[in-house]
């Protein structure tokens, strides 16, 4: 990949209304980032509405920024992009890394949990996963209080990865600012977030998806119902990785998550020797290193107006497959890919996990 086409991959996944699905989408049509970028407001025009891409300058910024940090970037194609994120729906194509990129290579097992959790499971977690770092797994976590600065520290000496849902130079929460510092100098610390940008809500589920993606499986230790570990849990579960839970007393409100997980048939892990046991059986060949190829379903150039037209009438605010679209379109696959691209260009559509969208 020469530098051009690394910077105008990078200028396209910053611009306005591309997320990860378009932007494969974009790269598979039309080759390049660079002719993805001349095309998107041609594109957004089809669609109804009108589209901009990121400005050549700030782009520059970000990257002179980052390189000032200490930190790089992985971009999906490259050949230490992890591979087992790739498989990931959604998987973010641009990465900022600040550490050991080798680790991500590693047996990687994620840990989760409450954020307000008991002195017994953050010191269980802590033990865990020192554990497992004599196992030479390494620990994949969120930096977040509790559970998660338990599961870090326990492995920081035998390797850990944190995801955060900021920029690299953004502390949160401010009090591990110093062991992020440490996981940027001794382990991986890992975003998809520019350098400056600041915490938000939906940012934290976007992180957790990267959490699953990097590892084999995930273990939950603490976690009420309805908690963004259980969220960790499911997008896990949904990519074909190992959940496991460790159970807690039923009287304890942040135990029921891991107990409702193993209802559910979770794992229970005990120990290291179970999770080990538990990821020990997963196809080697989910951690063959390939190179990636953006073999994303073909988008037609051209699309009938009638066409165009059933496929938006069949668009509402509920979510629905894309391939329901298709089915009840009888239109076909690349020329329903195409409306939902110009849609989402145009600001008109937005797309779900699961492979689903809804008009705006």
């Amino acid at each position: 990949m020469s530098d051009q086409e690394r910077f105008d991959r990078l200028r396209l996944i910053r611009s306005p209304r591309i997320g990860p699905v378009t932007y494969r989408q974009l790269l598979a049509r039309f080759g390049n980032a660079g002719e993805a970028l001349r095309a998107v407001p041609e594109l957004a025009s089809r669609g109804g509405g009108r589209a901009s891409v990121a400005d050549a300058g700030d782009v520059e910024q970000e990257i002179a920024r980052s390189r000032a940090l200490g930190a790089r970037y992985l971009l999906m194609g490259d050949a230490d992009y992890p591979f087992l994120l790739e498989q990931m729906e959604g998987a973010p194509p641009a990465l900022i890394v600040r550490g050991d990129g080798a680790l991500a290579a590693g047996r990687c097992i994620a840990m989760v949990g409450a954020r307000n959790a008991s002195a017994a499971a953050c010191r269980f977690a802590r033990g865990l996963a020192q554990d497992l770092g004599r196992e030479d797994a390494i620990i994949v976590s969120g930096l977040a209080r509790g559970i998660d600065t338990a599961a870090h520290q326990g492995a920081l000496s035998s390797g850990t990865i944190a995801v955060i849902a900021s920029g690299i130079d953004v502390s949160f929460p401010p009090e591990n600012s110093e062991l992020q510092a440490q996981i940027g100098e001794q382990g991986l610390l890992i975003t998809e977030h520019p350098p400056g940008v600041q915490p938000l809500a939906r940012q934290f589920p976007a992180r957790n998806r990267i959490i699953a993606g990097l590892s084999l499986g995930t273990v939950v230790v603490e976690a009420a119902p309805k908690s963004g570990s259980l969220i960790t849990a499911r997008l896990a579960g949904e990519a074909g990785r190992e959940v496991m839970a460790v159970p807690g007393s039923p009287i304890d409100p942040r135990a029921q998550g891991c107990n409702q997980l193993i209802r559910d048939g979770a794992i229970l892990v005990q120990n290291a020797a179970d999770v080990m046991e538990a990821v020990g059986s997963i196809d080697p060949r989910m951690v063959r290193q390939e190179s990636f190829a953006f073999n994303a379903e073909p988008v037609s150039s051209e699309v009938a107006v009638k066409e165009r037209d059933t496929v938006i009438a069949l668009l509402g605010a509920a979510a629905v497959p894309v391939d329901e679209l298709i089915r009840l379109s009888g239109v076909s696959p690349a020329a329903v890919q195409t409306v939902l691209l110009e849609l989402e260009l145009a600001g008109r559509v937005d797309r779900h996990a699961g492979g689903r969208v809804s008009l705006r």
